[in-house]
């Protein structure tokens, strides 16, 4: 996905968006007064305000093209704005005033995942080139109007869109969320719940961290012990959990749905506990070590010499690329402590062209660039900004000869980080990550040495040693993911922390209104009353 560079015209669009979007500092507009269109999460490309605004009445109907896929997301904008509003918003395939769901667009310069919203007296319309792009330009609806739409009951209204224009397109093609459902389980009804909260911010990838020393969370059919054994406890001791096969493409399909590519990991050769106690002859010695269910990480190994480890490595990458539509397929390879750096070679030699012998593009964590990253692979960096100058450089180097970076620093965008010193969930390892910290800095230039052609985007890991539950996950996600969702998708000329914590207090009560309980940061004028 290309990046925008700053021009005229979009440092244009951004006064214009400072002037309507930033009108009162933490203050939420009031039901008479539309939402001005330069205020929502991601920042838009370009926003150019004008001209009356669009009601939503009960004689409003959303009006699609003939596609199947416009009349889906004609439905889902729908089933969005019947509870609240009380209106029966039928979707309609005849054409007329309302709100209007056009793909096909000519305009190439939308791409993908692009957008073009139009609203004024007679209607909205929001057109694309693809289905993503109709998608996304409907979160960009559900922001510019008043935050009790989400809720699912009816609300008094009225329900204003602002008048004028935005053009939309995102700076990255990977903007991504990662939970781990290893250290905690997470039902398939948990995990939708993540994910629709993932699609309101434009959020494109959902990788599954399946696998870990705590837990092995998906069925395989030639090693059901992984599920069955591995998957019975987990930090904490814990009754743990699995996903059926079933449960898992359910996962897949509703991710889709919101237009969202699941990424699955299965982490290795390290944090490979769970499976080493499912079978004794992945351990070297033969020997099954008990169920692990503390928070060390480091001390587990697949037996790398032994054949019977890539008989295991290949039945999982096959099982698991057959359940999974999506290009890529995580393979760990982060904190192999007790794997010695030749072996962890070798055994990266062995794998890698696994995953391509059944149909997926490599991804590993950043000390995959420790060995040889296979022709197309992504690393993605955890590192921290004191992280060794050395370990940088390796990364970088990987990234000019070619291998594709996933921006994920510790100290920045783990959502697992404490907010302060008495944040009551999360580890503080890699430092407190207050919400000014996690949104203030550019991917574009942020690893010294590698190319800006080499990132391919950012994603926010959610490491769950501490988290249990999805109020939890609420909590330690709410307020940081929408900013690493604008760092993946708005221009960099947008970036600007004052401006932006005025949109983001502006959220809260749309998160009130979701249920989602989100921590309070000091460093936002959150709205009261």
């Amino acid at each position: 996905m290309r990046q925008h560079r700053r021009t005229t015209r979009l440092l244009g669009s951004l006064l214009l968006v400072t002037a309507a979007g930033v009108s009162a500092v933490g203050a939420a507009p009031t039901g008479q007064t539309p939402t001005p269109l330069g205020r929502v999460i991601p920042a838009p490309e370009s926003v150019k305000p004008g001209g009356a605004p669009y009601r939503i009445t009960n004689s409003t109907r959303i009006h699609v093209d003939d596609s199947r896929e416009a009349r889906r997301i004609g439905t889902y904008l729908a089933e969005v704005l019947r509870p609240s509003t009380g209106y029966r918003i039928p979707v309609t395939d005849r054409q007329g005033p309302g709100i209007r769901l056009k793909l096909g667009s000519k305009d190439a310069s939308l791409g993908d995942e692009g957008y073009r919203l139009d609203s004024g007296r007679n209607g909205v319309t929001i057109t694309a080139r693809r289905p993503a792009g109709l998608f996304h330009g409907v979160q960009t609806l559900r922001q510019l109007l008043p935050a009790a739409v989400e809720k699912d009951s009816a609300q008094p209204g009225p329900w204003l869109v602002a008048g004028g224009t935005i053009k939309d397109t995102p700076r990255y093609g990977w903007r991504g969320a990662m939970l781990d459902v290893s250290r905690h389980f997470f039902t398939v009804d948990q995990v939708k719940r993540y994910i629709d909260q993932l699609a309101l911010y434009k959020v494109n990838k959902l990788h599954l961290h399946l696998s870990d020393d705590q837990g092995w969370r998906i069925a395989i059919d030639s090693w059901p012990r992984l599920a069955t054994y591995g998957g019975s406890t987990q930090v904490g001791g814990g009754p743990g959990g699995f996903y059926t096969k079933a449960d898992y493409k359910e996962i897949v399909r509703y991710a889709s749905s919101r237009y969202l590519e699941v990424v699955p990991e299965i982490d290795m050769p390290g944090h490979t506990n769970a499976a080493l106690a499912s079978y004794a002859d992945l351990n070297c010695d033969g020997v099954a070590p008990p169920l692990y269910t503390g928070t060390e990480v480091g001390f587990s190994s697949l037996c790398v010499d032994k054949d019977v480890t890539y008989d295991f490595v290949d039945d999982v990458i096959r099982e698991l690329a057959a359940l999974t539509p999506g290009r890529y397929l995580h393979i760990g390879g982060d904190e192999a402590h007790s794997t010695s750096h030749d072996d962890y070679v070798k055994f990266m030699d062995r794998v890698q062209p696994v995953v391509a012998k059944y149909g997926k593009t490599v991804i590993g964590w950043h000390q995959l660039t420790g060995a040889t990253p296979a022709k197309g692979a992504l690393a993605q960096y955890w590192g921290l900004d004191s992280t060794s100058a050395a370990e940088k450089e390796q990364v970088a180097a990987a990234a000019r000869n070619g291998t594709g970076l996933i921006l994920s620093p510790a100290d920045r965008i783990y959502l697992d980080m404490k907010y302060t010193k008495d944040t009551p969930l999360g580890l503080d390892w890699a430092g407190l990550v207050e919400v000014k910290r996690s949104y203030d800095w550019d991917p574009g230039n942020y690893l010294p040495g590698a190319p800006s052609s080499a990132v391919k985007g950012v994603e926010a890991p959610l490491w769950t040693e501490t988290i249990a539950t999805p109020a939890n996950i609420d909590y330690m996600a709410f307020p940081r993911l929408p900013g690493a969702a604008e760092l993946g998708w708005s221009p960099a000329a947008t970036h600007d922390w004052d401006t932006y914590k005025v949109r983001l207090a502006a959220q809260a009560p749309r998160w009130d209104a979701l249920g989602i309980g989100y921590y309070r940061s000091p460093q936002v004028d959150w709205p009261t009353g």
